[in-house]
């Protein structure tokens, strides 16, 4: 049975809010999701920015078959305690060697945890939907990837993007308001596999989020009214609940890339196929490191 570790990136006050507006926090949707992928997983959520959080050694860390990285508003270029933590997180499972997934903030506290810079987005937000994703050169023949199309739309919600990545990283997708979307990064023995967007979201949930967040939607120029946000949020929301109908697809401009749910989740499926299972049990620091099992 494999054992995975969800470490949340939100503060508590973060989680509260989030469970007000959606009913889950960032790390309860990513283990709900990771239950309905692999539904015998045993799965354990921890909060790595909390003041009283318990601490993960490489040791400790080794226990776990992968760790994932949610999203949340944390702005990791901040130096606060909260982001300490989280990067002194990172830096354990990068040195433990255990396979790790992140999205949106979980890309980024890798990427800063390895060396890499992250930055407010200069111009706009990124929201609802990250349009026409692109594989590079790399991100066609890698397995984070496989099964993705030319071109693709994913559900995402940031404002912080990631501006260089570290060393022994491999950019593989961008779009025209991103330049990296997905990447692969390499540091201290670990690998770490991850996504701007929300592989972990459904529909509805990224139409929570445009709610919460109109005034700043409306501020980027991405909606003139909270009524405009409204009717995106409203249109998420028929999608979440009749995932084919037509009509909400071409008001959204999304195909099934979008629409349907296991097209949405292909990076979380790719990881658990090929870095994950693959490596299945505890390790050791004599096992060989997971990134033998993808190409540079």
């Amino acid at each position: 049975m494999p054992h995975f570790l969800v470490a949340e990136s939100e503060t508590a006050d973060e989680r509260e809010a989030r469970h007000r507006h959606a009913g889950k926090s960032s790390g309860e949707t990513y283990a709900a999701t990771l239950a309905q992928l692999r539904p015998d997983a045993e799965i354990t959520i921890v909060a790595p920015a909390d003041d009283d959080a318990d601490q993960f050694g490489a040791d400790d860390l080794r226990a776990f078959d992968a760790v994932f990285v949610t999203g949340s508003p944390l702005h990791v270029y901040d130096d606060t305690p909260e982001v300490r933590r989280q990067l002194r997180f990172m830096r354990s499972v990068f040195a433990s060697g255990t396979p790790s997934f992140g999205s949106c903030a979980g890309l980024q506290l890798a990427v800063a945890a390895a060396g890499g810079i992250v930055r407010k987005m200069p111009e706009r937000i990124e929201a609802g939907v990250a349009r026409r994703i692109t594989p590079t050169e790399a991100g066609r023949n890698h397995p984070l990837l496989a099964g993705r199309p030319d071109s693709w739309d994913a559900p995402a919600i940031h404002g912080d993007e990631v501006e260089s990545l570290p060393e022994n990283a491999t950019l593989l997708a961008s779009n025209a308001v991103t330049t990296i979307q997905a990447a692969e990064i390499r540091h201290d023995g670990g690998v770490f596999w991850g996504v701007q967007y929300h592989p972990e979201l459904a529909p509805g949930e990224i139409a929570v989020a445009l709610r919460r967040q109109a005034s700043d939607l409306i501020e980027a120029g991405l909606a003139d009214t909270t009524d405009d946000v409204e009717m995106r949020a409203a249109q998420l929301d028929t999608l979440h609940d009749d995932p084919d109908r037509r009509s909400i697809h071409w008001s959204l401009g999304i195909d099934a890339q979008f629409a349907q749910e296991s097209n949405r989740r292909i990076e979380l499926s790719n990881f658990l196929n090929h870095l994950v299972e693959p490596n299945a049990g505890p390790r050791s620091d004599q096992d060989p490191a997971p990134a033998d099992l993808c190409p540079a």
